[in-house]
């Protein structure tokens, strides 16, 4: 027994293609008024670079490595972190339990390369002495002139905040994540 198909659903289906399709462009064109992104994939070159870090939580220090080593790895240059917050707690050989995965990975750019100073003003405000702090840490005079230091000697200043960009596009949008 043959059932009896209609090509008149079929027929309407591929008209409203015909038609919706040309109203997608018109859609995506009212959406884009000013066209797309260029791509300019330069070559970058060498740059040394300062990083000024004050984080208010010592565990923001992980996305801070990946911006060290996203940016080293196109800079190619050298690389020197001033820190000068609370985040310097972590650095305290007596919060190395607490903190040993970020120290850890501070300590393996360190063993790339990348200098980290540390202001003595602000870490003796927070009740530290440079005996309390890890062997990779150099303590220095003070936070902003170190910056300046750097920057005097031709550094890039570079100031991360915290805020990974993984799924930046859905931030005010709650429950779009995909």
């Amino acid at each position: 027994m043959r059932q009896a198909f209609s090509k008149r659903p079929l027929i309407a289906a591929v008209l409203a293609c015909a038609v919706l399709l040309p109203m997608q462009g018109a859609l995506a064109e009212t959406f884009s008024p000013y066209g797309t992104a260029k791509v300019d994939m330069h070559a970058m070159p060498v740059t040394d670079v300062v990083f000024d870090v004050n984080y208010e939580d010592p565990k923001q220090l992980n996305t801070l490595y990946n911006f060290i080593r996203n940016t080293a790895r196109e800079t190619k240059g050298n690389v020197v972190v001033v820190t000068h917050g609370p985040e310097l707690r972590a650095f305290a050989k007596e919060n190395y339990e607490k903190y040993q995965g970020i120290v850890d990975r501070m300590a393996e750019l360190a063993k790339d390369g990348v200098q980290f100073k540390m202001c003595n003003n602000a870490m003796k405000a927070a009740g530290f002495r440079s005996e309390d702090m890890h062997g990779f840490i150099t303590v220095v005079p003070a936070g902003f002139p170190e910056l300046a230091y750097w920057q005097g000697k031709g550094y890039k200043y570079i100031n991360p905040l915290p805020l990974p960009v993984k799924d930046v596009r859905y931030i005010d949008q709650p429950g779009l994540k995909k």
